[in-house]
């Protein structure tokens, strides 16, 4: 009871604001919003905008999204981590920005005995790409700069600080450049992390156990000799969606004075499948690093369109018939030997129109802990059947005869 009334109370504390800048068209912007829900009971978070009807941006329980009364402005285009009411970050991540996303989205926390905590508040202002002219101008400017360019491009990945790398899903691999011209000592560190300050990667690789974030195990790797090199790009195996990030390449002393430090955006487009109605199966595809531990769970959901579906689940073994939804009963199929080799991919039998939405597979271990993720958008095109009207032209004597054209009977 105590801590319900220290809950309310906290709804009536000023609360943090921020802004965020961008131009329409960019991929995504990410709204900072983080809480520690260690001591809430069955937390939940919503992100609104009240000048909105219905003013529902985005909705996560416990069990996962809820979009159901989310707002059309934003279908498709929200996500969060999936483990946010556990690690605290409630950041809330919106694609493809459009003018009219510009306004002011509030943060809120729930409790399930209905207290709640508006946590932060984020002004986004979407603005309108350069004017024709002045895009004019850029390209009468460029014209003079080609040389200069040139060499920027050719030498791109040592001056950069910021760098953007697209991939496709589905590629085996992707490499994220952090090189560097400067003479290095012999004692230097190099760190790779993630916008959440996991460890992605280190150079040398001494890790002790749990330091490099479970989601990347078995899944990076550097060049031979990146002292004698200067390069420290990663290469970070099985890409997906789920590692569309920020990421940070920092090279210091022993003495922690950081000697460089890169920045790097990678975008990951979202698998995407196509099939036509009636087909025999479709196969959702899913590949990742071998040898995944024998207690891992393996979960195959459809979040789009809500509500959220369960559509295959393996565990201590063996396929869950029993979890799954009764529309998806009988008509998926994963490998035997998923864990050992790797390969997730989920068969679905006889694909529907209905089958078509936003897919997604998780592998937790036994800690319930996300260690690979990989959504894919699967889409069922209805198969329209014209009814065969053939005529057997036989019954007909002339071409004036009005008497309707019958078909050949046998008895």
């Amino acid at each position: 009871m105590k801590m319900l009334a220290v809950f309310v109370i906290l709804v009536h504390v000023s609360q943090h604001a921020s802004a965020v800048e961008l131009y329409e068209g960019e991929e995504f912007v990410l709204l900072p919003c983080e809480f520690d829900t260690a001591d809430v009971i069955d937390p939940s978070v919503v992100w609104s905008r009240c000048d909105l009807e219905p003013p529902t941006i985005h909705l996560r329980h416990q069990g996962g999204d809820e979009l159901g009364n989310q707002n059309q402005l934003y279908s498709g285009r929200t996500s969060m981590m999936a483990d946010a009411l556990r690690t605290g970050d409630l950041s809330l991540k919106l694609s493809k920005l459009r003018l009219s996303d510009s306004g002011t989205y509030t943060c809120i926390v729930r409790k399930r005995s209905g207290g709640e905590k508006r946590v932060t508040n984020v002004l986004l202002r979407v603005k309108e790409r350069f004017p024709s002219w002045a895009t004019a101008l850029l390209v009468l400017l460029a014209v003079g700069l080609l040389v200069f360019g040139g060499l920027l491009v050719h030498f791109r990945h040592y001056f950069m600080s910021v760098y953007k790398v697209n991939v496709d899903s589905g590629v085996e691999s992707v490499q994220l450049p952090c090189k560097t011209i400067i003479h290095l000592p012999k004692d230097v560190t190099a760190e790779w992390k993630d916008r959440y300050k996991n460890k992605v990667h280190t150079y040398p690789d001494d890790y002790l156990p749990g330091e490099q974030h479970q989601v990347y195990r078995g899944r990076t790797e550097m060049k031979r000799n990146p002292l004698k090199t200067r390069d420290f790009s990663l290469t970070l195996k099985y890409p997906s969606a789920n590692d569309s990030d920020f990421y940070i390449c920092i090279v210091y002393t022993k003495e922690k004075s950081i000697l460089m430090k890169k920045r790097v955006v990678l975008l990951v487009k979202d698998c995407q499948v196509e099939v036509e109605e009636r087909e025999e199966s479709v196969l959702l595809p899913f590949k990742t690093t071998p040898n995944l531990p024998d207690d891992a769970m393996v979960g195959w959901i459809r979040y789009v369109p809500s509500p959220i579906v369960t559509v295959h689940v393996f565990q201590h073994g063996s396929d869950q018939p029993k979890e799954q939804d009764q529309v998806y009963r009988d008509r998926t199929e994963m490998k035997k030997d998923l864990l050992k080799t790797g390969d997730l991919s989920l068969t679905l039998k006889n694909p529907k129109h209905t089958d078509t939405g936003t897919y997604e597979c998780t592998i937790y271990n036994r800690n319930w802990e996300v260690m690979r993720m990989k959504t894919v958008q699967l889409k069922v095109k209805e198969r329209i059947q014209i009814k065969d009207e053939t005529i057997n032209i036989r019954t007909r004597s002339s071409s004036t005869d009005p008497t309707p054209l019958m078909e050949d009977q046998s008895v």
